[in-house]
C-alpha cells in the first residue's frame, strides 16, 4: 500500500461515524454505476424479482405448513395428517420451482452484465493514448479486466440476489413473528440494533481491505507476467532463486492483506451469529414457558421458531453479503477508473478526409516533450516538408528524436507547439483511425501476435485473400521459411512470435506492411535484423513498395541512405542539415562521424 493510501485509510478511521457513514454511502453509490449495464435487461431483472418474491413468499408459507403439521398432523386423525402433508409438499414444490427460475435468471444476468462490462472497458482501453499505458502496467489492467469482472459476475449473479431474498425473508419473517406472538417478537427485535451496528462498522473496513486486496493480487499477476515474458533474461543471468524470493514476497504481501480482510469478515459473521442465536435461545426458553402455561400451542411455537430462525439466518446472510458487496464496490471503483479514463487523442466532431495516392507531409515549428520528461524536449521547433511520393531517410545519433517523429506522425501524441500536416490538412482535423489507415509502419522491433502466420500478415489488411497474403510474404522474402514451418501458414508463432528468429519476425512485419499498401510508409530500420542475403532481397522488395508512395526511413545503414531522395540529419530534436549523402558527407562533421560509427561502408 502506498503512503497516500495509508494516510487516506488512517484519516478515514479517525473521522468517526459521520464520515464512516459517508464511506458506506459512497460504496453503495459505486455499485449504482453498474445500473447502465443492467438496464438493457430490464425484463430479465423483472422476472428475477418476481421469482425472488415468489420464493420468499413460499418460504414464509412453509412456517404455516409446519404449524398445521404440528397442531393437526400429529393428531390421531389420518385425514388431517394427509392434508397437512399435501400442503407441505405443495409449498415445497413451489419453492423448488421458484428457486430454479430465480437461480437461472440471476446467474444469467451476472454472466451477461460482467461480460458487457469487460467488453466496454476493453473497447475504451483501445481508444486511450499510449501515455496511459506507460503510467499503468499491463498486468494491473489485465487483472482489472479478469479478476474484478469475475468478482462482479459473482456479486451480480449471486450476492445481490441473496441480499434481496434475505431482505424480503427478514421483513416477511419479522411481520409473521409479530403476528404470531408479539412478546416473543420483541425479544428478537431487541437484538437487531446489536447486530446492525457491528455489521456497518466492519463492512467499511472490509471494503477498504477489499480494494487493497484486489490491488495486491493485481501486482502479483503483473510481476509474474513480467518475469515469464523475460524468462530468457532471468535464466541467462541465473536469477531464478532471487526472482522466486521476490515473487514470494509479493505473494506474502497479498496474503497479508487477504488475512486482514478475512479476519474482519470473520469477526463480522461471528458477532452477528452470536448475537442472533443468543436472542433466539432466549426466545425459545420464554416460548417453552408459554407453551407449558397454555398461552400458545406447540404449533405456534414451532412456526415462531421457524420464522425466528429464518430471520436470524437472513441477518447472518445479509451481514456476510454486505461484505461481498463492499468487495464489489472496490472492484467497481477499479473498473470505473479504467472506463472513465479520458483519451487525450480524440477525433474532431467533423473530421476531414484524405485524398487517395501519395501524400505530402509538413512539420511546422513542432515542439514536443514526453509527459514523463516534461522538462526535456524530444522535438524542438522542428520544421521540414516532404513532397508526395518522396523517399526521405532520417539519420542522427541516439536520442535525436527520430522515433518520436514517427510517433507524432501517427498521432500517438500531440505537440505542445506547432502542427503536423498531411496533404495540407492538420492531423488534428483528421480522425486518428483515418490517418493511421493511410500509414504503414515497420518497426525495428516488430510485434507479432500469439496466433498463426495468416493472422499476423493479414493484420495489415483483414480483407486480403490467401493468395494476396502469400504474395506479400514472397515480396518480403518470408514465403520460403514459412513453408518450412510445421504447419506452414497455419503455424502458431507463440507469444510475441517467440518461435521465430529476429530476422523472420522482421520479414513477417514487412509482409504485413506490404499487404496494407499504405499511402505513407514509415520504416524504422526495417532490415536491421536481416542477414546480408535476406537484406538484399527485402531491400529490393521495399524499393518496389516505395514506388508511388511517400516514404520515411529511420536509417542506420548506408545502403538504406543511398536509395533515399533526400537525407534529414537530426540532433537534439531538430533538423541540422539535409541533402544527398555526398553533400552531407562533405559539409557535416556529425554526419561524417555517424558514417564512421554506424553506417556499414
Amino acid at each position: 500500500m502506498s503512503e497516500q493510501q495509508q494516510a487516506k485509510r488512517f484519516s478515514t478511521a479517525e473521522t468517526g461515524n459521520k464520515k464512516g457513514a459517508s464511506a458506506d454511502k459512497a460504496g453503495m453509490q459505486l455499485l449504482l454505476q453498474l445500473l447502465p449495464f443492467v438496464k438493457p435487461y430490464r425484463k430479465m431483472v423483472a422476472a428475477a424479482i418476481l421469482a425472488l418474491i415468489l420464493t420468499a413468499g413460499v418460504s414464509l408459507a412453509l412456517g404455516q405448513g409446519i404449524r398445521i403439521l404440528v397442531d393437526q398432523g400429529f393428531s390421531a386423525d389420518p385425514a388431517l395428517l394427509n392434508q397437512a402433508m399435501v400442503i407441505l409438499a405443495s409449498i415445497t414444490v413451489a419453492l423448488a420451482f421458484g428457486t430454479f427460475i430465480r437461480f437461472y435468471l440471476v446467474s444469467w444476468l451476472g454472466e451477461r452484465v460482467s461480460n458487457d462490462i469487460r467488453l466496454a472497458v476493453f473497447k475504451h482501453l483501445l481508444t486511450l493514448h499510449p501515455h496511459y499505458f506507460e503510467e499503468n502496467r499491463s498486468g494491473e489492467i489485465n487483472a482489472r479486466l479478469t479478476t474484478d469482472t469475475t468478482l462482479l459476475q459473482s456479486i451480480i449473479g449471486s450476492s445481490i440476489s441473496m441480499a434481496l431474498r434475505n431482505i424480503l425473508t427478514f421483513t416477511g419473517g419479522l411481520i409473521m413473528m409479530l403476528v404470531t406472538n408479539l412478546k416473543l417478537a420483541l425479544i428478537v427485535l431487541a437484538s437487531v440494533p446489536l447486530i446492525v451496528l457491528p455489521m456497518m462498522m466492519y463492512g467499511r473496513r472490509v471494503r477498504s481491505l477489499s480494494r487493497e486486496s484486489q490491488d495486491t493480487v493485481a501486482e502479483v499477476g503483473t510481476y509474474a507476467g513480467e518475469i515469464v515474458q523475460n524468462i530468457k533474461v532471468v535464466q541467462g543471468f541465473t536469477r531464478e532463486s532471487e526472482e522466486s524470493k521476490a515473487f514470494s514476497g509479493e505473494v506474502e504481501k497479498a496474503f497479508a492483506v487477504a488475512k486482514r480482510r478475512i479476519l474482519q469478515r470473520s469477526l463480522l459473521i461471528i458477532i452477528a451469529m452470536t448475537l442472533v442465536f443468543t436472542g433466539l435461545s432466549t426466545m425459545i426458553w420464554v416460548g417453552a414457558q408459554d407453551v407449558g402455561s397454555g398461552l400458545i400451542s406447540s404449533g405456534e411455537l414451532s412456526a415462531f421458531v421457524f420464522y425466528a430462525i429464518m430471520v436470524a439466518m437472513a441477518v447472518a446472510t445479509i451481514s456476510e453479503v454486505y461484505g461481498e458487496l463492499q468487495r464489489a464496490a472496490g472492484a467497481t471503483e477499479r473498473l470505473m477508473d479504467l472506463l472513465t479514463a479520458k483519451a487525450e487523442i480524440a477525433a474532431p466532431e467533423q473530421p476531414q478526409g484524405l485524398p487517395a495516392g501519395p501524400l505530402p507531409l509538413r512539420f511546422e515549428n513542432v515542439t514536443f516533450a514526453y509527459p514523463s520528461r516534461p522538462e526535456q524536449n524530444a522535438l524542438a521547433n522542428l520544421n521540414f516538408v516532404i513532397s508526395a511520393g518522396e523517399t526521405v531517410a532520417i539519420v542522427g545519433p541516439s536520442g535525436a528524436g527520430k522515433t518520436t517523429l514517427f510517433e507524432m506522425l501517427q498521432r500517438f501524441y500531440d505537440p505542445q507547439q506547432g502542427q503536423i500536416q498531411v496533404a495540407d490538412t492538420a492531423i488534428k482535423e483528421l480522425s486518428p483511425q483515418d490517418l493511421r489507415q493511410h500509414l504503414g509502419v515497420v518497426p525495428q522491433q516488430p510485434t507479432l501476435f500469439s496466433s498463426d502466420v495468416w493472422h499476423n500478415i493479414r493484420y495489415g489488411n483483414p480483407e486480403a485473400t490467401d493468395e494476396q497474403v502469400r504474395q506479400a510474404a514472397q515480396q518480403a522474402n518470408a514465403h520460403d521459411f514459412i513453408e518450412r514451418l510445421p504447419q506452414q501458414y497455419d503455424s502458431f508463432l507463440g507469444e510475441q512470435g517467440v518461435r521465430l528468429s529476429g530476422g523472420q519476425r522482421q520479414r513477417i512485419a514487412i509482409a504485413r506492411a506490404m499487404l496494407k499498401n499504405p499511402a505513407i510508409l514509415l520504416l524504422d530500420e526495417a532490415t536491421s535484423a536481416l542477414d546480408a542475403e535476406s537484406e538484399a532481397k527485402v531491400t529490393t522488395a521495399l524499393q518496389e513498395l516505395m514506388q508511388g508512395r511517400t516514404t520515411l526511413i529511420i536509417a542506420h545503414r548506408l545502403a538504406t541512405v543511398m536509395h533515399a531522395d533526400r537525407i534529414l540529419l537530426m540532433d537534439e530534436g531538430q533538423i541540422i542539415a539535409q541533402g544527398k549523402h555526398q553533400e552531407l558527407l562533405a559539409n557535416s562533421d556529425l554526419y561524417q562521424r555517424l558514417c564512421k560509427l554506424q553506417f556499414d561502408h
